[in-house]
C-alpha cells in the first residue's frame, strides 16, 4: 500500500550535488579526469590482460585502479592504499628522451609519496604471472611500511 503522501507521476526530490574529488572548481570534470576516462577506452593489450588480472580485488584483495589520475599524471594502475604505481611501458619508452620523462615522472610522483613499478608490456604478455608476483610483493612491501 503506498503512503498518502506519495504521488503517482511525481519526481522525487533533486538529490544534492555531492563534492568529488575530480571535479574542477566550478563543477565541470578535471582535465586529468577526463584524459583518464578516454585512456580507459583506448587501453594497449597489455594494460587490458594485466587489468583482467588485477580488477575485481584479484590480487590478494588490493583494490588497483586502472587509468587514475595523480597530481596531474593519469597512471596506468595505481593501489591508493599502498601507494603504489604501475606502469605498463612499451616500445617507445627505450628511448633516452622518454626515459629522461619517465624519470621525472617518477620522481614527481614519488614526491607525493607514492613508488612507481615499471613493467614491460613485453613482460605482461609473456609472464603474466610473474608480473602478478612482482606487484604483488613491491604492494605487501609498501603495506608493511
Amino acid at each position: 500500500m503506498r503512503s498518502p503522501r506519495t504521488h503517482r507521476g511525481q519526481n522525487p526530490p533533486p538529490r544534492a550535488r555531492l563534492p568529488s574529488w575530480n571535479r574542477d572548481e566550478v563543477g565541470g570534470v578535471s582535465e586529468s579526469s577526463g584524459r583518464a576516462r578516454a585512456l580507459r577506452r583506448r587501453q594497449t593489450a597489455a594494460e587490458a590482460k594485466l587489468w583482467r588480472a588485477l580488477r575485481n580485488r584479484g590480487l590478494n584483495g588490493f583494490k588497483v585502479r586502472r587509468q587514475w589520475p595523480v597530481d596531474g599524471f593519469v597512471a596506468d594502475f595505481a593501489c591508493v592504499e599502498a601507494r603504489l604505481i604501475v606502469e605498463i611501458d612499451g616500445a617507445t619508452h627505450g628511448t633516452a628522451a622518454a626515459q629522461a620523462r619517465d624519470a621525472l615522472r617518477s620522481a614527481a610522483l614519488a614526491q607525493c609519496g607514492y613508488e612507481v613499478l615499471r613493467i614491460s608490456n613485453r613482460d605482461v604478455m609473456e609472464n603474466l604471472a610473474g608480473v602478478r608476483e612482482t606487484i604483488l610483493a613491491a604492494l605487501e612491501r609498501r603495506i608493511v611500511l
